[in-house]
């Protein structure tokens, strides 16, 4: 079992912290369902995680099993089982999609994939995703329909087997057959070991995958910690009783997205003149 926890973390993007001090700890046997109103930090926070250099990371600590996660580059944080998938995938021109995912996944290998290991292991994810196997010839997600292109993260999910897998609204787009595959792989990969954040705004997808726990996050903070029985009242009450009972005002707002630049780099930490 692995653990990531979140100390006090701040980060934003130049000239705004978005998160103000967040605290939250889980592990890989936890899904945790992610709800909040808009603009208040959610896919920011998935995007510090996995290293998304629009993010600048301010003070506090993110930690996976002890280790400095702050400190590893995207492509360390993959390795070490993380995972994310986009609310908005890019399309790659020229970039095959069936190379990518090999390519992807020897990366987490010593030993590389034969050529029949990688067609058998791509074969068995694009049937278990509901996308026809012909598909892996196109580019990167080039053509793609939103719904394909949601499809397409889970595959790559199903393909690297994560310790911890981040889902930025894989729901959105997705017709109903579509939604009940996507939740059908999460629940296999749930079986496997892997722990979720999932952040979405609509109930249905965490009734199929139950989530253990949730986390309410209000202006870059865990406002509220809780089971399931949270995500439930947030979709049947809104968030207005969190003002009331807390005392907690939420200010509606537009959170920028997350996917303007690719992971190239890591978000780091600055220091106090900004450095």
């Amino acid at each position: 079992m692995s653990t990531i926890v979140i100390e006090n973390l701040e980060a934003g993007i130049p000239g705004k912290k978005i998160l103000k001090g967040l605290n939250l700890s889980f592990d890989s046997t936890d899904t945790i369902a992610v709800l909040g109103p808009n603009g208040h930090g959610k896919s920011t926070l998935l995007g510090v995680l996995m290293g998304n250099p629009r993010y600048i990371v301010y003070g506090g600590k993110v930690t996976i099993d002890g280790e400095d996660l702050l400190s590893l580059t995207p492509d360390q944080r993959s390795k070490k089982g993380l995972f994310l998938a986009m609310q908005t995938p890019s399309e790659i021109p020229g970039l095959n999609s069936a190379d990518f995912y090999k390519a992807a996944m020897n990366a987490h290998r010593e030993k590389p994939l034969t050529f029949f290991e990688t067609y058998r292991l791509l074969q068995d994810a694009y049937r278990e995703i509901g996308i026809p196997f012909e598909m892996s010839k196109r580019n990167l997600n080039e053509g793609f329909s939103g719904g394909e292109k949601k499809r397409n993260e889970i595959l790559q999910m199903i393909l690297l087997n994560p310790k911890f897998a981040f889902l930025d609204e894989i729901d959105s787009g997705l017709d109903v057959d579509a939604l009940n595959v996507v939740s059908a792989a999460i629940n296999r990969q749930k079986e496997k070991g892997t722990g979720f954040l999932i952040v979405s705004h609509y109930d249905r997808l965490f009734e199929m995958v139950k989530p253990n726990k949730t986390a309410v996050i209000v202006d870059g903070r865990v406002a509220v910690q809780g089971g399931p029985e949270l995500a439930k009242r947030i979709d049947t009450q809104g968030y207005e009783w969190i003002k009331d009972e807390l005392g907690i005002e939420i200010e509606k707002s537009d959170e920028r997205k997350m996917n303007s630049v690719s992971i190239g780099t890591c978000a780091v930490k600055v220091d106090a003149n900004g450095r």
